[in-house]
């Protein structure tokens, strides 16, 4: 067996084992709790008070318009000198979280201003109120147009948890760093490395567009239907 393949074989494991406890996990946490903000922040945005909307509307302006590396660096090295300490995984899950729910909030946003006014009108007609007229009609029609965005936004989130190595979390790229210093063979460990983020991301894309076929056909048998 070649060298460069023995070495990768044998990095394998500690590459795959990080990126199943630390990679996926700060994935999905982070994307759980950024779609949720992004759902908040575009309810507000659309349907709030003003002053609030403002707000929420300067925090998206905010995010959108920094780099996640700055963010994570803030949040890390930067709140301890006004004495907020957190350490790396959490740091982690609240700069992505952010960055996410700034990001998602649009596409929400976009998604609901894409139901027609009408169905809202439908819906106060059969007497709805507000968050019956949300949950039951409009919600569903808007998920439709947002589930594509949102899914190349989680396959993102994915790869870019790789700068959650500048924060000390060992997470794949770390892993593959803290190998490749032992090793001195950064080629064959960083190619390891985006090979097995292309397998996520594959295997993501498959599942997208499994459930973008879905939402369709549930679309266009809603449209049979009328």
């Amino acid at each position: 067996m070649p060298e460069w393949l023995k070495l990768m074989v044998e990095s394998l494991p500690p590459l795959l084992y990080a990126g199943l406890v630390f990679t996926v996990p700060l994935t999905l946490l982070s994307f759980a709790f950024g779609l949720s903000l992004g759902f908040v922040t575009a309810l507000v945005r659309l349907y709030g008070p003003k002053p609030l909307a403002d707000g929420f509307r300067f925090y998206v302006w905010l995010i959108r318009g920094t780099p996640l590396l700055v963010q994570l660096f803030l949040i890390f090295y930067g709140l301890p000198k006004a004495g907020i300490v957190f350490d790396p995984l959490p740091a982690a899950v609240i700069g992505f979280s952010l960055n996410v729910g700034a990001y998602t909030s649009e596409v929400i946003r976009a998604a609901l201003l894409a139901v027609p006014r009408g169905q809202w009108e439908a819906a106060y007609s059969i007497g709805l109120t507000w968050a019956q007229a949300m949950r039951r009609t409009i919600l569903p029609q808007a998920s439709r147009v947002a589930v594509p965005p949102l899914a190349n936004t989680f396959i993102s989130l994915i790869k870019d948890t790789s700068l959650a190595a500048v924060l000390t979390v060992p997470e794949i790229f770390q892993a593959a760093q803290r190998i490749a210093s032992v090793t001195y063979e950064p080629l064959i460990l960083y190619t390891e490395t985006a090979l097995i983020y292309l397998l996520f991301s594959s295997v993501l894309s498959a599942g997208q567009q499994k459930l973008e076929a879905r939402f369709g056909q549930h679309l266009h048998q809603a449209q049979e239907t009328k």
